[in-house]
C-alpha cells in the first residue's frame, strides 16, 4: 500500500492515483484525498503545488497501437542509455539528468498502461496558487469579499479578519478543532489572532506561510502582484524561519524568491497610553529616551551604551511621529541613524 506521507513533489505528479484525482475528480478520490489532507495538514502546500503542475497541462487521451507502445519503450531505453553514457559529477548537470530520466520513465509508464497523453490544443486556465487548490474542496469553507468595502469577519476560533476588497480566504471545515489553524489567502487581509499556543495559526499565501501564536498582522498576496508582504502590528510572526516583530514588514520578491525585512513607513505605538502619558524630557540620559522609545513602538534600537553614556536630551516628543522623534533625538546629541533589517542603528561619535 502506498504511503503518501513519504512522497515528494515529483512522486505525486507521476503517481497515477494522484493524477486521476486531479483530472477526473471522482467522488471516491475526492473523499480519500480530503480525508488524507485532514490527517496530514502539513502536506497542503506540497499537494497544492503538485496539483498546480498537473492541472497546468490540459491533456486528452487517445488509444495507441502495440507498435506505438514498442516504439515509445525503445525511445525510453535509448534515453536512459544516453544518460548513463553522459553521466557527469557536476551537481547541476546530475540534477538535469535525473529529471530527464524521470520524464522518460513517466512516458514509459503511460505507454505500458496502453495510453499516450498528448496536448489537446484546447485552452484551459491553469490553477496558479495554493489557494486555488483548496478553495473548491467541499472540506473547506470559502469567504469572498465581492463588495465595495472591507469585510469584517470572526473565525470559528474567535480570531477576527478584515478582508480587503477583491480578496478571499478559505479554511478547513474543522478549523476550530484541528491541530493547526490554517487560513489560505488570496488578496489582502488583516488578522487579529486569538491566542492558543497548542494550536498555531498559519496564513498560507502562495509561496509563503506566516506562523503565529497570538498577534495582529496583515498579509498581502494578490495573484497579479510580484511581491507578497507581511506587516506585524503587535506580537511576532515567523515567515520561513524569519522572525517579524511589531512595526516590521517582510516582503517576498516572487521572481527572485528573496525576502527583505524593513520597518513600516509609519510605525505606531503598541502600548496603551494613559491620558497623562507624555514624552517630555528635561536633560534626560539618551539611553533612557531610546529605551522608552523602543518599548513604545516595539522596535529594536541599537546603539553603543558606553559611547552615548554622557549624552542627554531635552525635548518634547509627545505628539511627534516615530521618525520625527528619531530626528529630534539625533539632532540633540549630534548623531544619525540608519534602518537596517527592520532595526534602528544609531551612529554617533559620542558626547563631551
Amino acid at each position: 500500500m502506498k504511503d503518501f506521507r513519504l512522497y515528494e513533489l515529483d512522486d505525486f505528479i507521476m503517481d497515477e492515483d494522484f493524477i486521476r484525482w486531479v483530472q477526473a475528480r471522482d467522488n471516491a478520490d475526492e473523499l480519500f484525498w480530503n480525508n488524507w489532507l485532514t490527517q496530514n495538514p502539513s502536506k497542503h502546500l506540497l499537494i497544492a503545488e503538485a496539483r498546480q503542475i498537473v492541472e497546468s497541462m490540459y491533456l486528452e487521451q487517445k488509444m495507441v497501437t502495440p507498435q506505438e507502445v514498442n516504439t515509445e519503450i525503445s525511445k525510453v531505453l535509448q534515453v536512459i542509455r544516453n544518460q548513463d553514457n553522459q553521466h557527469s559529477p557536476v551537481p547541476h548537470r546530475s540534477f538535469i539528468q535525473r529529471q530527464g530520466w524521470r520524464a522518460a520513465a513517466a512516458v514509459l509508464l503511460l505507454a505500458i498502461a496502453g495510453t499516450l497523453l498528448i496536448p489537446s490544443g484546447k485552452e484551459r486556465k491553469p490553477s496558479t496558487s495554493a489557494y486555488a487548490a483548496v478553495a473548491s474542496s467541499p472540506a473547506f469553507t470559502e469567504i469572498v469579499n465581492g463588495s465595495a468595502r472591507t469585510m469584517s469577519l470572526v473565525l470559528p476560533d474567535g480570531s477576527s479578519v478584515l478582508l480587503a476588497i477583491g480578496s478571499r480566504i478559505s479554511y478547513a471545515n474543522h478549523f476550530d478543532s484541528g491541530n493547526a489553524r490554517d487560513i489560505y489567502l488570496s488578496g489582502e487581509a488583516f488578522f487579529k489572532v486569538a491566542g492558543n499556543p497548542r494550536r498555531p495559526f498559519r496564513v498560507i499565501a502562495n509561496e509563503i506561510v506566516t506562523k503565529v501564536l497570538g498577534t495582529s498582522f496583515s498579509v498581502r498576496c494578490f495573484e497579479k502582484d510580484t511581491t507578497i508582504s507581511v506587516i506585524v502590528r503587535t506580537g511576532k510572526v515567523s515567515v520561513s524561519g524569519i522572525i517579524v516583530t511589531p512595526n516590521q514588514q517582510l516582503v517576498y520578491q516572487r521572481p527572485d524568491k528573496k525576502f527583505q525585512k524593513s520597518l513600516v513607513e509609519s510605525p505606531s505605538s503598541i502600548l496603551p497610553q494613559p491620558p497623562d502619558h507624555s514624552m517630555v524630557y528635561e536633560d534626560k540620559p539618551v539611553e533612557q529616551v531610546f529605551d522608552q522609545l523602543g518599548k513604545c513602538y516595539g522596535i529594536n534600537i541599537v546603539y553603543d551604551n558606553e559611547l552615548l553614556s554622557k549624552c542627554t536630551v531635552t525635548a518634547d516628543l509627545t505628539n511627534e511621529s516615530f521618525y520625527r522623534k528619531l530626528d529630534l533625538i539625533c539632532t540633540a546629541i549630534g548623531a544619525r541613524y540608519e534602518l537596517l533589517d527592520g532595526q534602528v542603528v544609531i551612529q554617533s561619535d559620542g558626547c563631551q
